[in-house]
């Protein structure tokens, strides 16, 4: 069985994050998406609160999985029996971090391959601190995020979750 493991902070997931996933899905057996703590980025989520959006997001998903993990990325790959690591890419900015990581990753595993996923392009400016900063100005995050995202963000920064999740009134 041929298993890719997608990291990433998700904090919050947005529909990028969730097209990367799905598309990644549709080309490996099983997909487990690993939610990294990083308590240094200082979350606007704890791991608990992204795990269950990103369950609810993928719950008609059956080959995709979420679990948190807090090691070297290459000792989670092991854990869940992957040889593929796949990122997703919105600039170059991105591609040269992740050229870097896979660098890493590779002189301590030959093994497993990291694999570039090109974002699709309505979402190649999306990030979640974007919408953290959109939200925490009152901003409309419709078509960003999942709807259980959006009620999520808006409760935490006090938008407009009385106008409904996705913020129209």
């Amino acid at each position: 069985m041929k298993v890719a493991l997608c990291p990433g902070s998700f904090d919050p997931v947005t529909n990028g994050h969730l097209d990367v996933i799905l598309r990644t899905a549709s080309q490996f057996d099983k997909v487990v998406v690993a939610v990294a703590a990083n308590p240094e980025k200082l979350p606007l989520f704890d791991v608990e609160e992204r795990l269950e959006m990103l369950n609810e997001c993928l719950a008609e998903k059956d080959n995709v999985e979420a679990v948190a993990f807090d090691c070297l990325l290459i000792d989670m790959a092991r854990q869940v029996g992957s040889t593929a690591i796949v990122k997703g890419l919105r600039a170059m900015s991105d591609f040269e971090f992740e050229f870097q990581m896979s660098q890493f990753n590779r002189q301590m595993a030959e093994d497993i391959e990291t694999f570039l996923v090109m974002a699709s392009p309505e979402y190649t400016y999306l990030s979640s601190s974007g919408i953290k900063e959109v939200v925490s100005y009152g901003g409309s995050i419709d078509g960003l995020v999942p709807e259980g995202v959006a009620r999520r963000l808006y409760d935490k920064f006090g938008g407009p979750a009385a106008a409904g999740a996705s913020g129209k009134e």
